[in-house]
């Protein structure tokens, strides 16, 4: 049995996106509408929130760092920014102007990985904050959005070029076609098997990808759901959110649905899901304000 329970944040408008687990097992996330970088404890259910610097700089990914920290992607400040578990805060000016840096994950090299999406590039920044953007061997005007790090490379989705792409960490871009057309590939996760799952949002289905570069789709039952984040849970099953539908739905690796499940607040706005490494579940509710717990009774 599923049901689902839900946090209030403190701020209003605070338009919740990407959460991430932190080093400290606590749920960070950014309120991309308050200029925040929210912390909710799963323990005791409640909320810490750290203004940022900069206002309206719409914060969206967020990242646990290879340094200890959280990093995260403003963007509408074209920055990339660092926060300490006791909240202090460093941001890091993009070289090229409005980048518009959204997704954002620790690659295997160290350092912290970042698409540009206003750009169609990827970027790197150093713990003491270089950055390098790379835009070889991208589509230009792809809109590279989610990464995730696997097989030491990251892959990433192209939002607007319809396809997954990779790149190594010394920058050297190979890029894979969806199969269907404009299926506009959003968040993604990496699976134990070694597969990667994306969200297709125009096409209402969730994609794989395996070691070899080939992709597959599996649709999901309902229509125009506009799925928008997926995560792996403790027994390999994808969880995913579906926006329009105002549902979480769980479908096994071989593509099979499991089951939709109704959010309790209407059109709350579902938006990233995550698992920490507990097995619980938790999702961003951008229109509603809130943060979504997945509880399996």
């Amino acid at each position: 049995m599923v049901t689902i329970r839900e946090h209030k944040i403190p701020s209003s408008d605070s338009k919740p996106y990407i959460a991430m687990e932190g080093p400290d097992r606590c749920l960070w996330f950014c309120e991309s509408g308050a200029a925040k970088i929210g912390r909710l404890d799963p323990g005791r259910g409640t909320f810490t929130e750290f203004a940022l610097p900069t206002p309206n700089a719409t914060p969206i990914g967020i990242a646990a760092g290879p340094d200890g920290n959280m990093w995260f992607a403003e963007k509408a400040a074209s920055k990339i920014g660092r926060i300490t578990p006791r909240g202090d805060i460093t941001e890091f000016a993009l070289p090229t102007p409005n980048a518009g840096p959204d997704g954002i994950i620790a690659g295997p090299d160290g350092n912290v990985w970042f698409s540009e999406t206003e750009i169609s590039r990827v970027g790197r920044i150093t713990p003491d904050g270089r950055i390098t953007e790379f835009a070889d061997g991208i589509t230009p005007g792809a809109k590279p959005l989610s990464l995730v790090a696997r097989d030491g490379a990251l892959w990433f989705s192209e939002a607007a070029g319809n396809r997954v792409g990779r790149i190594t960490v010394d920058g050297k871009v190979t890029e894979f076609p969806i199969p269907s057309h404009d299926s506009q590939p959003r968040a993604m996760a990496a699976h134990p098997d070694g597969s990667i799952w994306f969200v297709e949002t125009s096409t209402n289905a969730l994609g794989r990808i395996d070691r070899s570069g080939r992709i597959t789709e599996h649709k999901v039952p309902t229509p125009n759901a506009s799925l928008r984040g997926v995560a792996v849970g403790a027994d390999g099953d994808l969880w995913y959110t579906a926006n329009f539908a105002n549902k979480i739905g769980r479908m096994a690796p071989d593509g099979t649905v499991r089951g939709e499940y109704d959010i309790p607040t209407p059109n709350s706005g579902a938006r990233c899901i995550a698992a920490l490494a507990d097995g619980r579940l938790f999702f961003t509710q951008y229109d509603a304000g809130m943060i979504g717990e997945v509880v399996l009774c």
